[in-house]
């Protein structure tokens, strides 16, 4: 089975310069071989060392999952063909049988075992990313070949989401491989659908087809990654048939790519861009009345948050900023991702009954605000703060949009030094950004990582640790969704929108399947009949 139908199923530096490099380094097509402009920078060969997408799309070529997320989210087999929790501490996975690593040998419980505890007990920070996937496990064992056991520390119901992070590495015979060594490609073997071939740091990656490969014969016999970091470049080179795929094409492009005869897919990334507010401080930093003089903090009244949000026009931010590739948001995720409410549509923007909502919350006239945001971190983020200080001044909200450099905002944000501004949350299921974005924060759990605006709602962390702990599937689900409903309520947030992952790709591919966390794969594309 190809791993592009399992997701169906459970699914520049100068332009110029990079055009000419892909050019003259480019194999001439056929429809066994496959060639990627990625954005992706690949840094190391170590499965383990980052989390960023940038190992966790290229990688996949070589190394599996016990669990892998669909294009909903939801979790499937992968070297795993079923996971049990035997007791409220205790799981049970039971392994794929007639698997064999590139190297010939067999894949067996020893080999998760020994991926486990080289995360959890030999890589180091900063190598060390993948240990908060394995930070609730107590104790991991092989009972026999095709069972693996993990004792955990209290229940960790979402163990199994966890470990669809976690690549399976091929226990050696020398002990816990180095990072360095891997980089090496001395001994890089894993159970994926593509051998690894040769790898030039930041530049490229070559693969060649798995023909043992247990899910079934892969599409292509040859794959060729190409890191373009320039999305100009990329275009160019998709434009000019010097590569097959362009992932992350901006939305300004896809009209220039379709004209060159290139087809175009996208998908609603799983991630929220939205307006945080701080609510912990009597008066917010940057709000005053109209003269100019401080205010009680206006933001702790819903009321004013529930205007303001009334007040977002994301139709523009959607159709005029995005040029069509984004989803004007109500949520966390996109609908229709795991977790997420279907009662919870995006409204338009109704100004008049904002203006009415604010008035009755004490403020007729409105007031003034400073609105902050990074600048070039997100698609249209500076065009955004401009249309919503647009839309706001419709209902008496005075708006000065300042967008700065992501590492200045970030910092300034931290500090406390914003009243509202725009931010982002991505993750691999729903409830991290409900958790890091609106759980009242804690510096023992962690929870609240991302709530730097201080909200704090005691109903909805309790109705939220009680869905976190139910069992991952439909009933947890639905408990994920009951608390997105109950919170969106007391408008914490205001949701902006979720856009899109856009990818191009030419003649020799027949369709390309997205995901909505913006991987890039050559197993989600179907090779174009000869």
């Amino acid at each position: 089975m190809k791993f592009s139908a399992r997701l169906q199923s459970a699914s520049l530096r100068a332009a110029a310069a990079a055009v000419i490099l892909l050019a003259s380094g480019a194999i001439p097509a056929t429809a066994q071989q496959l060639r990627i402009a990625t954005s992706y920078k690949l840094m190391t060969l170590d499965p383990h060392f980052s989390t960023l997408n940038e190992n966790t799309s290229l990688l996949s070529h070589i190394f599996e999952r016990l669990v892998y997320q669909d294009e909903k989210l939801n979790l499937q087999p992968g070297l795993a063909t079923s996971w049990t929790r035997v007791s409220d501490t205790r799981w049970e996975f039971k392994l794929r049988q007639n698997v064999r690593f590139h190297d010939g040998s067999a894949f067996t419980a020893d080999d998760v075992v020994y991926t486990i505890e080289r995360i959890r007990s030999f890589l180091k920070p900063p190598s060390g990313g993948f240990q908060a996937y394995t930070k609730a496990i107590a104790s991991v064992s092989a009972p026999d070949p095709a069972t693996v056991v993990i004792e955990t520390e209290g229940s960790q119901p979402t163990l199994p989401l966890s470990l669809s992070a976690i690549f399976i590495m091929h226990r050696g015979s020398e002990g816990f491989a180095t990072t360095e060594a891997l980089n090496a490609a001395t001994s890089l073997v894993g159970t994926g659908p593509y051998r690894f071939k040769a790898w030039r740091s930041g530049e490229t990656l070559e693969l060649t087809r798995n023909d043992d490969y247990w899910g079934g014969r892969p599409s292509w016999s040859e794959v060729t990654f190409r890191i373009v970091e320039s999305p100009a470049a990329r275009v160019a080179a998709l434009a000019t048939g010097d590569v097959d795929i362009a992932d992350f094409i901006p939305a300004r492009d896809v009209e220039t790519v379709r004209q060159r005869g290139a087809k175009v897919e996208s998908v609603p990334a799983a991630r929220l861009n939205f307006l945080q507010f701080e609510l912990g401080k009597e008066t917010a930093p940057g709000v005053t009345d109209k003269s100019g003089k401080a205010i009680a903090n206006p933001f702790r009244d819903a009321r004013v948050r529930k205007a303001l949000s009334m007040a977002v026009d994301r139709s523009v931010i959607v159709d005029k900023i995005l040029s069509g590739y984004g989803t004007a948001a109500a949520q966390f995720f996109p609908n229709g991702l795991a977790g997420t409410s279907s009662n919870l549509t995006p409204q338009p923007a109704r100004y008049d009954e904002a203006k009415a909502l604010l008035a009755d919350a004490g403020f007729p006239d409105g007031f003034k605000v400073v609105l902050n945001g990074p600048a070039g971190r997100y698609p249209g983020d500076g065009e955004t703060l401009q249309a919503v200080a647009q839309s706001w001044a419709r209902i008496g909200v005075a708006v000065q949009p300042v967008g700065v450099p992501f590492s200045v905002f970030n910092t300034k944000r931290g500090a406390g030094e914003y009243g509202v501004w725009y931010g982002g949350c991505s993750g691999e299921a729903v409830d991290v950004c409900l958790e890091a974005v609106l759980k009242t924060p804690d510096a023992a759990t962690g929870a609240g990582a991302l709530n730097y605006g201080q909200y704090s709602n005691s109903a909805y962390d309790g109705m939220l640790e009680k869905a976190r702990a139910t069992d991952a599937g439909p009933a947890r689900d639905k408990a994920l969704a009951e608390v997105t409903d109950f919170v969106m309520r007391d408008e914490p947030i205001i949701p902006l929108y979720h856009f899109h992952h856009i990818f191009g790709y030419g003649p020799h591919v027949a369709a390309y399947v997205m995901h909505p966390r913006g991987w890039t794969t050559a197993m989600q594309a179907t090779p174009a009949a000869n």
